[in-house]
């Protein structure tokens, strides 16, 4: 396994879980967001202790940032999923009527032997790693998040894909008695859908994430397994799937069917290509306040060095 230019933060870089276990509900910042956001109430505030800690033991992974990451709190109160609301409050808030057990994922398509798996088989997996990646938002947004996941490669390699394979679709739940956003269709079809090519899916810095600082995933944050690219903007990164197919053609995806010209089937982090509505320049970090730091957004959201070479003489404002 190659060690990339970001190694193992120090201990002292990473925000102490127990620091925010008494700090009072975090405020969503009203500035710099292109979508409204909410607050959710006291009532659903939840701690690091209320979820469920990973039943096995967490490789430390040299793919990790050196950023330090942000506080579980900021993680879990602040995050996009329209299945539970458009608010950036509304999962935490509405996500807790999601049943995750039991749980499986359907694989298939172009394969020779297609199959399901158990979310038990991921979250009991000896290969599970901490992966401290960088989140850029297309919204201009950022985080550090402490991920636990499985290397995305090694899941579909048990699959045995045919030779003109050459992209993954993925598929979000549909379960709109405990998912209330898809009682309301905020122009989005459902389910929830999203594709990568097969070289970006095979990728190792590509995961399926199945928790958080060392605890299952939260519902809002996409339990119990979801897809972590982190060169790529947050919504290609699709929560609590149910599907996994390969495919000769260039997948459906749900924000590019939305607004093709916003949302684009790459959708790699590129500050020299603008959202129409606005600069994706500058991004504002989580956590920092109402009128905290802005930063400079990197290509590839700081993967350059990692994931380039799969984009070689593309034109990357034509594809992005």
């Amino acid at each position: 396994m190659p060690v990339y230019r970001y190694p193992m933060p120090k201990g002292s870089e990473i925000t102490d879980e127990k620091m925010f276990l008494n700090r009072r509900q975090f405020m969503v910042s009203a500035a710099g967001f292109a979508a409204g956001a909410t607050v959710p109430t006291i009532g659903h505030a939840k701690t690091i202790d209320d979820y469920k800690a990973l039943n096995v033991s967490v490789k430390n992974s040299p793919y990790s940032t050196e950023d330090p990451a942000n506080p579980f709190e900021d993680i879990t109160t602040h995050n996009n999923f329209y299945e539970f609301g458009t608010g950036k409050g509304d999962p935490a808030a509405n996500a807790g009527t999601l049943t995750t057990d039991p749980w499986s994922i359907k694989v298939g398509g172009l394969v020779n032997n297609p199959g399901t798996i158990d979310i038990n088989d991921i979250l009991n997996s000896l290969e599970l790693e901490e992966r401290i990646y960088r989140l850029r938002c297309v919204e201009a947004w950022s985080m550090v998040i402490p991920w636990v996941g499985i290397p995305l490669a090694s899941v579909l390699n048990k699959y045995d894909q045919q030779g003109d394979a050459k992209y993954v679709s993925f598929e979000t739940l549909v379960r709109p008695e405990e998912m209330i956003g898809q009682r309301n269709a905020f122009g989005l079809d459902w389910p929830y859908v999203e594709g990568l090519r097969l070289d970006e899916a095979m990728h190792p810095l590509t995961i399926l994430a199945v928790g958080v600082y060392g605890k299952q995933m939260p519902n809002q944050n996409g339990a119990p397994i979801r897809l972590v690219v982190p060169w790529k903007y947050g919504f290609k990164s699709i929560k609590s799937i149910v599907g996994i197919k390969f495919t000769a053609e260039q997948p459906a995806t749900t924000w590019n069917l939305q607004g093709p010209s916003e949302y684009g089937f790459y959708s790699n982090v590129n500050p020299g290509v603008d959202h129409p509505r606005w600069s994706q320049k500058t991004e504002k970090i989580i956590g920092s306040g109402i009128f905290g730091s802005r930063r400079q957004t990197e290509q590839f959201n700081g993967y350059k060095e990692q994931v380039a070479s799969l984009y070689e003489g593309m034109d990357l404002v034509k594809n992005f």
